[in-house]
């Protein structure tokens, strides 16, 4: 059995290569080939356990991670992952599920842009300056030659902190700014991501501030969370969502459809996107949103795509139980 680390595994995969194993889990995805139910979730007031497994790829997974909003000395978010064969049961390895969770949640956006972009967007704006923020713009800079960073976050020293961090992580000619302003950040920015865990919306009830874009929501994973307005459903073209599974899990959609913000008829599986089975028709005067709750089959197939480069380089803790 091998322990990869967090350092094993930021050695042996890129967070563009974890993307590229997640393109084959949406396709896995839409053929069914897979077994898994809901996560399962408890909570302590705000502080959620959550508990995912999930069978595919010839591999059977459990992620169990821990979301603590209120985290200041340990990342928000915290897990491990447990990886098994398949065919005999036999554990295969044990990984950092902290790291795991934040390239695999980092490249789902990454996708997203990868998929819903023209390669001449040039602006990302982002809210929500913790560690999966980090990861979604490590990410979006890996698929577009992105030359202008905006930020926004409540506290400036939390700020302060995040920039220094990302710039170990992009090309240091990329430049980074702070606004104050949701409106102006979503007006400079071809591209929104919200990587929250609000009650209320982050972003501004103006349907006309999105016309053309694309905002990708990573954050609320709970019914009670929502970070996108009333106005933006409203206004949207297409809502791509990761998993149907997200359709009963978090405020993002349970609160638009609900209220009939959008039409059954504009939501559709991103998997669908990937297979060709659907097009996205984009008009320039609408935008196009992407929801991601996550799932446990993103999980199992990057950890297994992890374990397979880990055990080919040699890289990672044996250990004989």
């Amino acid at each position: 059995m091998l322990i990869l680390s967090e350092t094993d595994i930021q050695k042996v995969i890129d967070i563009s290569e974890v993307a590229d194993a997640l393109e084959r889990a949406y396709l896995l995805y839409d053929q069914k080939q897979y077994v898994m139910d809901q996560r399962l979730q408890l909570s302590d007031n705000q502080n959620t356990l959550l508990l995912m497994p999930c069978i595919a790829d010839k591999t059977m997974g459990t992620k169990i991670v821990s979301v603590f909003p209120d985290n200041e000395a340990y990342p928000v978010t915290q897990g491990l992952m447990l990886l098994l064969d398949g065919e005999t049961g036999q554990i295969k390895a044990i990984l950092n599920g902290t790291t795991l969770t934040n390239m695999r949640t980092g490249s789902i956006g990454g996708l997203a842009i990868r998929h819903l972009t023209s390669p001449r967007i040039r602006t990302i704006g982002l809210v929500g300056l913790g560690v999966q923020g980090l990861y979604q713009l490590m990410a979006a800079c890996k698929e577009r030659r992105v030359k202008r960073i905006i930020l926004l976050n409540r506290s400036r020293k939390k700020t302060a902190a995040f920039i220094e961090k990302l710039k170990k992580h992009i090309d240091p000619e990329i430049d980074i700014v702070t606004e104050d302003s949701p409106e102006k950040l979503v007006i400079e920015s071809d591209v929104t991501i919200t990587a929250t865990t609000s009650k209320d919306p982050v972003l501004p009830n103006d349907g006309s501030l999105y016309k053309g874009k694309l905002v990708i929501g990573i954050g609320s994973f709970q019914p009670g969370m929502r970070e996108f307005p009333e106005a933006l459903f409203r206004e949207a073209s297409y809502l791509l969502i990761d998993t149907l599974d997200a359709l009963q899990e978090t405020g993002d959609l349970i609160d638009p459809i609900k209220n009939q913000w959008i039409g059954p008829h504009q939501i559709r599986p991103f998997s669908h996107v990937l297979s060709k089975k659907a097009t996205i028709n984009k008009q320039d005067e609408k935008s196009v949103l992407f929801k991601s709750a996550g799932m446990a089959l993103f999980d199992v197939v990057a950890a297994n795509e992890i374990y397979q480069r880990a055990k080919k380089l040699n890289i990672g803790q044996k250990i004989f139980l």
